[in-house]
C-alpha cells in the first residue's frame, strides 16, 4: 500500500530535520515527476525562498550539469577550464613554486576533486576560524565569486 504525502506530514519532517546537530535551518522540497504535485517548506533559521550554502551538495548538481553537457557534445571532460572562462579568473588560480599551472587545469580535474586548487573552505582565517566552523556554529556568510578567487590564488595548491 502506497501512502498518501500530505502537507502535515511533509510539515513535520522538515521540523524534524532541524533536530539534529549543527543543522540551524532545512528547506525540504518534494515534487512529482509528472508536475502533479509540488511541495516546499522550511524550518528554522531559513525560508523556502532564502539563498543558501550547500555545501558538498554543490559538487553532486555541477557535475550533472556537466555530464549532461557532455551527452550534449557541448563539452568535453578533457576541455581546458580556459576555454569556457574569462583570463582574469583562470590566471593565478594554481600557482606552485613560481609557475602557472592555471592553464592545464581541465572539467575533468575539477570535478574528479584532482585539480590541486586549495580549498577555501577549510582554511584558517585571519580570525582563526574556518569559513566550514563558522557555518556548522551557525555563522553563514556570503562568499562572493570575487572573494572566493582572491583567496584560492593567495593560498599553496596541493600537491
Amino acid at each position: 500500500m502506497v501512502k498518501q504525502l500530505d502537507e502535515s506530514f511533509l510539515n513535520h519532517n522538515v521540523k524534524q530535520m532541524i533536530k539534529k546537530r549543527n543543522n540551524f535551518g532545512a528547506v525540504l522540497c518534494v515534487e512529482q515527476g509528472d508536475n502533479a504535485f509540488s511541495w516546499t517548506g522550511a524550518a528554522g533559521n531559513i525560508k523556502e525562498d532564502d539563498q543558501y550554502f550547500i555545501a558538498s551538495v554543490t559538487k553532486l548538481y555541477v557535475t550533472a550539469v556537466i555530464l549532461k553537457l557532455r551527452v550534449e557534445n557541448r563539452l568535453q571532460l578533457e576541455d581546458h577550464i580556459a576555454n569556457y572562462l574569462s583570463e582574469d579568473i583562470v590566471r593565478g588560480i594554481h600557482v606552485l613554486d613560481g609557475i602557472d599551472y592555471s592553464n592545464d587545469i581541465t572539467i575533468k580535474h575539477l570535478i574528479s576533486n584532482t585539480s590541486g586548487l586549495p580549498d577555501y573552505f577549510a582554511y584558517k582565517q585571519p580570525n582563526g576560524k574556518t569559513a566550514a566552523s563558522q557555518l556548522f556554529n551557525g555563522e553563514d556568510q556570503t562568499w562572493s565569486l570575487e572573494k572566493t578567487l582572491s583567496l584560492i590564488k593567495k593560498l599553496k595548491p596541493k600537491i
